[in-house]
């Protein structure tokens, strides 16, 4: 139990905080995918797909490629490849367990978003592979979403963070996953720095 006492802990309470629901807001949450946000997945290079297994623990993971890499088979289903990655496959096992899911979807220079919530199956359906092929190469397998709901986020948390704002961008960050190994494997700079060569290879041979 939580020691906070100001801890919401109903519907209520959250609604005396944050205002009660606007009913023209809500008509925007659509059943189907419109003409509005097929187009906007269309053109949008990446989304993240949140999951959940049996028990509710969660996992969200990125997914990215060209523009369109989704396919919208109809205004009911999105099919999204699968391409290398780190095999832990945490999203799919999730999928296996529990068919839920949720996306985001993201357009650089665009402050609103697109959600949609449904339920996901995978396939390996080898005709829909080499249809999703990038890079001269076959998706490795495709997650099928059943859409439940659709809808456009508006812009604000884009607006405040200044995501899109190279002004306001802070230095750019490398990230070693040789440190990060190398600490927990008791190694050295040189294990590090191999490591880091494994990955920036990985990145940029097998996409």
């Amino acid at each position: 139990m939580s020691n906070d006492p100001y801890a919401i802990t109903s519907v209520e309470q959250m609604r005396a905080v944050i205002g009660e629901q606007i009913d023209s807001v809500a008509l925007k949450v659509r059943d189907h995918l419109d003409d509005m946000t097929q187009a906007f997945i269309a053109s949008s290079p990446f989304l993240v797909l949140a999951t959940a297994d049996a028990r509710g623990s969660m996992d969200i993971s990125p997914k990215g490629d060209a523009a369109g890499f989704v396919l919208v088979e109809d205004d009911k289903t999105l099919v999204i490849p699968d391409r290398p990655g780190n095999k832990l496959a945490y999203g799919h096992s999730n999928i296996l367990e529990n068919p839920n899911v949720a996306l985001l979807f993201c357009r650089p220079a665009t402050n609103e978003t697109v959600r949609v919530n449904g339920t996901a199956t995978l396939t390996a359906d080898p005709q829909l592979l080499e249809r999703l092929s990038a890079r001269g190469k076959p998706a490795l397998l495709a997650v099928r979403v059943s859409v439940n709901e659709a809808f456009f986020h508006c812009g604000k948390a884009f607006i405040r963070s200044n995501l899109w704002q190279p002004d306001a961008w802070p230095e750019k960050q490398k990230v070693s996953f040789g440190k990060l190994y190398a600490s927990m494997l008791k190694g050295d700079d040189a294990m590090a720095n191999a490591i880091d060569e494994q990955i920036d290879s990985d990145y940029r041979d097998n996409l």
